[in-house]
């Protein structure tokens, strides 16, 4: 698949993703885990700042490493006109994710980047504005490498709570946000384990 029809499939809307991946082995966890390639672009949406009149301008890619895929968010994160962000999503559901009687917990990023600051949004069916998520944030260093963020560690945009239920997530995000800088940030897996 050629690049620009990469770019343009990245850029659909995603309608919903459901996790039916199949379970792998790590640190003795069975684990959920996305890949991001040519063929599953379609189920990602780039989103910027600019949908409330904000001035942030990038792009996202699938590239390549040899044989390793990855997305690859770039672009000028702007304050300016209120705004201040750059994503790429994805809807995802864990509705029926259970095993042996255990949720899923947290996630699990392989990325890279230039050694900026960037975060992770989770939307759940409880939330009404797009103002309201769940958040946390990693450090994405020039070398590739895998990053932990337990669920109990995501705190709520709009509250205290830090209550985020596997069950009840409907979209998830690597976004770029909150200051003016430049961002490059690749990221070539999402495990999710129990």
């Amino acid at each position: 698949m050629n690049k620009l029809k990469v770019n343009r499939a990245i850029k659909k809307v995603c309608m919903f993703m459901l996790l039916t991946f199949t379970p792998m082995t790590f640190a003795n966890e069975a684990n959920l885990s996305l890949l991001f390639t040519p063929e599953n672009a379609k189920y990602w949406q780039y989103i910027s700042d600019r949908v409330m009149g904000g001035v942030s301008d990038g792009t996202v890619a699938i590239e390549h490493d040899g044989e390793l895929f990855f997305a690859r968010l770039k672009g000028n994160v702007s304050t300016k006109n209120n705004g201040g962000f750059i994503q790429l999503r994805s809807a995802i559901s864990f509705a029926n994710s259970e095993k042996n009687g255990n949720q899923v917990k947290g996630m699990r990023l392989n990325v890279r980047g230039n050694d900026e600051t960037y975060h992770v949004f989770i939307r759940t069916d409880q939330m009404r504005s797009y103002s309201d998520y769940y958040s946390a944030q990693f450090e994405a260093s020039a070398n590739w490498q895998v990053i932990d963020l337990p669920f109990n560690k995501f705190k709520r945009n709009r509250s205290n709570d830090s209550n985020l239920n596997a069950n009840t997530i409907r979209s998830m995000a690597i976004v770029a946000y909150g200051r003016d800088f430049i961002s490059d940030v690749s990221v070539s897996k999402i495990e999710f384990y129990y």
